[in-house]
């Protein structure tokens, strides 16, 4: 390519994320809003991580995949919330170079978020009906495998949207209407066609999304239908308790993805959008704790221990 027609690819330098309002003062009670969500969520992964760690009844596979979500979780929002703070109480802008790199690092841990709900999904299906031969197709190794292909495909699907990105033309104006960056937003200030990353998008998200809800969905009919199966109402009970959680975890992130993108039409950024961004990024992480410690007798017997220093049962 001509060193002329480089520098016409190249006439947006810097990129200025608008945020949630425009307005001086509502903006600093959002930076002390989501400062305290980021700390929240922060310290509430950090308390689930050490009870999975000290709790002997919690070294198990599905805590394993929790304590793995909660490390994501911890991404996510790092990924998001100080960058959105720095631009809200210092006005920086974002060069290219770390929107996309930001763009990049969400699209990673999110799409490992969504296959990694996908192996709990699987993890309950052995645990509940194919409970003799639970602990050989669960092993250690077989965990380990699992993570390591949900790292795989979303590697490979967070760096075809990054290089479709990156090749885009952005010759102002450098405005994004939202408060980090992603890729609606960025479809909206490319100033070259945007089909073959609509086609890109919509392939990734039948690829993280609508395979993976599939898969949960004919895990939790098998589950169903074997829960239905045990006689005592009890039983019926246990059976389901384990599984309510992670069902509506999975309700919440995937019901705010698909809104964001699995839409048809063209590309357009709102305050609605805005809104379920922060839903998405900001307040499904925060909330993972407390679903995941709600109801759950080891989960929180095993968080009291670690907040008063007393040893697990021995």
């Amino acid at each position: 390519m001509e060193p002329s027609a480089w520098r016409n690819r190249t006439t947006v330098t810097e990129f200025i994320l608008l945020g949630l309002t425009e307005n001086v003062g509502l903006q600093s009670v959002l930076s002390v809003v989501f400062l305290f969500a980021y700390v929240a969520t922060v310290g509430g992964h950090c308390s689930i991580l050490a009870a999975i760690l000290v709790e002997p009844k919690l070294h198990t596979p599905m805590y394993y995949f929790l304590g793995n979500l909660s490390l994501l979780d911890i991404g996510c929002i790092t990924i998001t919330v100080p960058p959105m703070l720095a631009c809200l109480l210092a006005h920086l802008q974002s060069s290219p170079a770390a929107c996309i790199s930001q763009l990049f690092f969400f699209h990673l841990l999110a799409g490992v978020d969504c296959h990694l709900l996908t192996a709990m999904a699987y993890d309950r299906y052995l645990a509940i009906c194919q409970p003799l031969t639970y602990s050989t197709r669960m092993s250690r190794e077989v965990q380990g495998a699992l993570v390591g292909i949900c790292c795989t495909v979303s590697f490979i699907n967070a760096l075809t949207h990054t290089v479709a990105v990156s090749v885009l033309d952005f010759c102002g104006p450098n405005v994004v209407n939202s408060f980090y960056c992603d890729l609606p937003p960025l479809f909206q200030l490319s100033c070259s066609s945007i089909h073959l990353n609509g086609q890109l998008l919509f392939v990734g998200a039948t690829f993280m999304g609508v395979i993976p809800m599939i898969l949960i969905s004919v895990s939790y009919a098998h589950i169903a239908a074997a829960a239905l199966r045990i006689h005592s109402s009890d039983g019926r009970r246990k059976a389901f308790s384990t599984c309510g959680s992670h069902l509506t975890v999975v309700c919440i992130f995937y019901g705010t993805g698909f809104f964001s993108y699995m839409r048809l039409g063209p590309v357009s950024a709102s305050d609605k959008d805005k809104g379920i961004g922060i839903f998405n990024a900001i307040l499904s992480p925060m909330l993972n704790p407390v679903i995941y410690s709600l109801r759950n007798p080891d989960v929180q017997g095993a968080l009291k221990r670690v907040l008063t220093g007393k040893r697990p049962p021995s």
